[in-house]
């Protein structure tokens, strides 16, 4: 199927300050006043900064895969792509901007976009070593070295016809894709599931996930933690159901509160995300399977970013936990966790991943009652 960006939708966003004030007689004296300015524009129009956005530009030259024009180079090819979905743009604004059709923009868009999605499995790595170390916060460690980040679902807007709509709306009533997502406590993602439609359960798009042809693979003796919502399975590690995390009388209670403050990394990774590319929080207008290669882009190029410049300005608005507490509940009751050969794993490997979590949650308690003070 050929996709296409919607063309002529009014314009509902405003323009990122840094462009009012630049001039734009025409597109290449934007793009390269951009390029040759300070780096701060660069990071600011085209959401990375310049060594950055050149080293991009060379790799999907180099694997044929974008190619310069008589009228566009693969600077501004890239730079259009990476405009859109850096501020959340329609494709009539950008038209405006770097002055070429409406029909040229979003050829462009979409080439770039099957460009970064053919090798976006390059920026996807899960390296089993990748845990909790021990210079890490002793609140963890060693209690989670295994530990390889965090699993969990995360709803996209999606824009679908009114004959589909039914399947994406979630228990909201708002209508998403449900995105399952496997995260590293260093902001990185290892793992993207998207196009789930927003009425389907985490769980369910968890099994999906673990059963597909490109499943999420956990390393043997590794796991990743899962809230609540999940079962807590071998390689995936749930907090107790039914136990608060507004007290530490019994070692429950300390390893949810423990387990909770380790999920914050997750929301971490997806403020820095939308941060970067806000075109993920509202729906595009763009068909549904562009919309679903739009959430895996953009999660890659993140990737990308971080490994190139794991220092830049977005990445250390989110590197430190500062996400406020919320009110303390308790979990809903027990699921059915003995239930887990359902999905896969034998009953014997189920008891297994339940030992293991009562042997963290007692390390957890003996060195707190050791040291009470400090921990």
């Amino acid at each position: 199927m050929e996709i296409s960006g919607g063309e002529e939708e009014p314009v509902t966003s405003s323009m990122p300050k840094e462009v009012s004030n630049v001039s734009i007689s025409d597109s290449d004296k934007f793009v390269y006043q951009i390029l040759n300015g300070p780096n701060e524009h660069c990071l600011e129009n085209f959401r990375m900064d310049k060594p950055v956005f050149y080293k991009l530009c060379d790799i999907l030259q180099t694997r044929g895969l974008l190619r310069h024009t008589n009228r566009i180079k693969i600077e501004e090819q890239l730079a259009i792509f990476l405009f859109i979905i850096g501020h959340n743009l329609r494709t009539r604004a950008v038209q405006e901007l770097f002055r070429y059709s409406g029909e040229t923009i979003s050829r462009h868009f979409n080439n770039v976009l099957n460009a970064v999605m053919s090798i976006s499995m390059d920026f996807f790595h899960s390296n089993p070593n990748e845990t909790l170390e021990d210079d890490d916060d002793p609140r963890f460690f060693p209690y989670f070295k295994d530990c390889l980040g965090v699993v969990d679902c995360i709803h996209i807007p999606v824009m679908v016809g009114v004959d589909e709509q039914g399947p994406f709306r979630n228990s909201n009533g708002l209508l998403t894709q449900n995105v399952l997502v496997a995260s590293s406590f260093d902001l990185r993602f290892h793992y993207v599931l998207a196009g789930w439609e927003g009425s389907a359960s985490d769980q369910q798009v968890l099994n999906a996930a673990l059963t597909r042809r490109s499943k999420l693979l956990v390393p043997q003796g590794k796991y990743y933690i899962v809230d609540s919502k999940y079962l807590n399975l071998p390689g995936f590690i749930a907090p107790y159901h039914g136990v608060t995390t507004n007290s530490r009388e019994e070692p429950k209670e300390l390893f949810n509160e423990r387990h909770k403050l380790l999920h914050r990394a997750f929301d971490r990774a997806f403020g820095a995300l939308k941060e970067r590319f806000p075109i993920l929080l509202s729906a595009p207008p763009y068909p549904l399977q562009t919309q679903v290669k739009l959430v895996i882009v953009a999660c890659a190029l993140h990737n990308y970013i971080r490994s190139e410049k794991p220092d830049d300005l977005v990445f250390r608005m989110f590197e430190e936990d500062t996400m406020a507490e919320t009110e303390e509940v308790a979990l809903e009751e027990d699921q059915g966790e003995i239930e887990g050969h359902e999905h896969g794993f034998r009953p014997e490997e189920v008891d297994d991943s339940l030992r293991l979590r009562d042997e963290i949650a007692s390390d957890l308690w003996d060195h707190y009652l050791q040291n009470m003070s400090t921990f």
